[in-house]
């Protein structure tokens, strides 16, 4: 009888430990990744995504946030990671800010690039020579929302360069590219907020405006960033994203081309991608 009593108490602490194990390991395959909705941001994140959840088996939820937001969710442990750091310059105030509480991981790419951008049939070359031309342009840059970085950096320039009568609107990248693609249909003069990689420098003929001043920096690359201890909590995410890299800009702007075509899914895309570099893949899963 108290043979009958002791199995059947070791079966029941059996199965306690086979359920808590199997709920930990869930727990542990489960991964919260943020970004901005932009185009270079919205591709590169459901790549992670997809080489994560088909080749790592976790579950990744991907989260769509402002800025702020996106440095202070893994500052807080809110979110484990991020593939959209400009640095050193774009991101610095964020990165100043937060650096203590976050590890980054590894570079997605470099050959990245903030400015004003014109299309090519407008003849200016230099930041310098808007304020002579601002009624051309209408009185306005066109720019993205208002907590993305180049907005805080495009306001300063527009200081640095006493270029006092343009205004800076307030919109999204959605907003911005429809109105370049409008102007550029009826060949009116626009100057935008602009960046690279970015598919529309695919699509249309642009350049950009010379900074002398440097007041929108230099060439710059994008990292990938996690939270404090994701390594500890997640070694196979850790050692994945340490590696996620593409092997230029280029490629990044490639997928998202891919993602404006008519009925595109980014998901879709992104697993056409890993089959057709299954080599890169194999790389950022090498132990």
């Amino acid at each position: 009888m108290k043979s009958r009593i002791l199995g059947l108490a070791l079966a029941i602490v059996m199965l306690f430990a086979v359920g808590a194990t199997a709920k930990d390991t869930n727990e542990n395959k489960n991964l919260k990744l943020v970004y901005v909705e932009w185009d270079c941001a919205n591709a590169s994140s459901h790549l992670a995504k997809a080489v994560l959840e088909d080749k790592l088996g976790y579950k990744v939820e991907l989260l769509p946030v402002t800025l702020p937001i996106l440095w202070t969710s893994l500052a807080t442990g809110d979110a484990d990671a991020m593939v959209t750091a400009w640095l050193p310059n774009t991101n610095k105030d964020m990165y100043d800010k937060y650096k203590d509480k976050l590890e980054v991981l590894g570079k997605l790419t470099d050959g990245a690039r903030i400015g004003l951008a014109v299309p090519d049939y407008v003849p200016l070359r230099s930041v310098e020579e808007l304020k002579a031309n601002a009624g051309k342009f209408k009185g306005q840059i066109i720019g993205i929302d208002p907590g993305a970085a180049i907005m805080r950096l495009t306001e300063n320039l527009l200081k640095d360069y006493s270029i006092d009568n343009m205004e800076l609107m307030e919109g999204s990248d959605a907003i911005m590219t429809s109105s370049l693609a409008e102007a550029i249909r009826n060949k009116k003069w626009i100057v935008i907020t602009a960046w690279s990689p970015h598919w529309l420098f695919g699509r249309w003929n642009l350049h950009y405006l010379e900074d002398p001043k440097g007041s929108l920096g230099s060439e710059e690359a994008i990292y990938n960033v996690g939270r404090k201890d994701l390594k500890k909590d997640h070694p196979e995410a850790h050692a994945f994203l340490s590696k996620f890299a593409f092997t230029g800009a280029d490629q990044l702007q490639q997928l998202m081309a891919w993602n404006q075509e008519k009925g595109a899914d980014p998901m879709k895309n992104a697993r056409r991608f890993m089959t057709e570099h299954p080599e890169m893949v194999e790389a950022w899963l090498k132990k």
